[in-house]
């Protein structure tokens, strides 16, 4: 999916944020080809911008205004032209014309959801070597097939320390039957981190006591295909330490409770003193039970 300056085309572009959602509509090529479970990579004109798969897909109806050249009638001229008059010129006809002419016509809008399996691979791979990947490497379509095998394989391949396991992991799971679990937001995350502020108190698990404001609920396992807040499936971490866990960088070996630093870390210190010491807070069975999945995830 190409993200970046999507006003284009005779309309007014959409409204994208790309770590959590991408909004299409029906006069786009490929429209109804996406489904929830499909792994998404958002690029711009430059490089990848990051992996992630559809949790859900909201649809609507909407009116959508175009701008046409009033010469052909094709929606060519939708940007006017700096220090020049007339201020447009028709990309197709080459006409040149004061205003273009406004069309509405009724569309379908879709929005994926898809912000729980984001990873974020801002610059890792360029443009060229993305479309070089896609079914039709010369398409010019916002919307393309995309050779996710091949991809994966050339993330790996870059050295970077990113996760394309988050995206394996919770396209199986949404393929595999708990679609209707998937799409749900995540209501009650303040509850959420409230029990776990109450029953743990203001300490990190990974490093000790610490301020309320810098803790984060983290889930010990994937949101996104649970859809659920479960009594014994969180833990309070710090912000990069949570982020850190979630992509797998820093796990917790199950039976003995401690932390297993990965090797993309070694240049960082503060990270890598972590390695082997225990987690600061009891861990209950449960707790036990859902560190094993991230384990057998991100370490085996």
């Amino acid at each position: 999916m190409q993200d970046a300056e999507r006003t284009h085309g005779g309309n007014d572009g959409y409204d994208d944020e790309p770590s959590r959602h991408y909004s299409w509509d029906s006069t786009v090529p490929n429209h109804a080809a996406l489904a929830v479970g499909d792994v998404i990579a958002l690029w711009d004109k430059r490089s990848l911008l990051g992996v992630s798969v559809i949790e859900g897909i909201d649809t609507a109806q909407a009116v959508k205004q175009t701008y046409c050249c009033p010469e052909c009638g094709r929606a060519r001229a939708s940007r006017p032209r700096q220090n020049k008059t007339p201020a447009y010129r028709c990309w197709n006809c080459k006409a040149e014309f004061d205003a273009p002419t406004v069309r509405l016509r009724e569309v379908t809008t879709y929005r994926s959801r898809h912000a729980t399996a984001w990873v974020d691979m801002a610059g890792l791979l360029t443009a060229g070597e993305l479309r070089g990947l896609c079914h039709s490497p010369s398409s010019q379509l916002s919307l393309r097939p995309l050779e996710w095998p091949r991809m994966r394989a050339q993330i790996v391949a870059t050295g970077v320390p990113t996760s394309v396991n988050i995206a394996d992991a919770v396209q199986q799971q949404l393929s595999g039957g708990h679609r209707a679990a998937t799409v749900r937001v995540r209501l009650g995350q303040a509850a959420f981190r409230k029990r776990l502020l109450d029953e743990q108190g203001q300490v990190c698990a990974f490093t000790g006591p610490a301020p309320a404001a810098v803790l984060e609920a983290a889930h010990l396992y994937s949101f996104a295909a649970d859809g659920r807040h479960h009594a014994q499936g969180g833990l309070l971490l710090r912000r990069d330490l949570h982020r850190l866990f979630d992509l797998g960088l820093i796990a917790v070996e199950p039976h003995r409770g401690t932390l297993d630093i990965a090797p993309a870390l070694a240049a960082f210190a503060d990270y890598t003193r972590l390695h082997s010491r225990p987690v600061t807070v009891p861990l209950s069975k449960g707790h036990r039970s859902w560190l094993t999945a991230h384990w057998n995830l991100h370490r085996k």
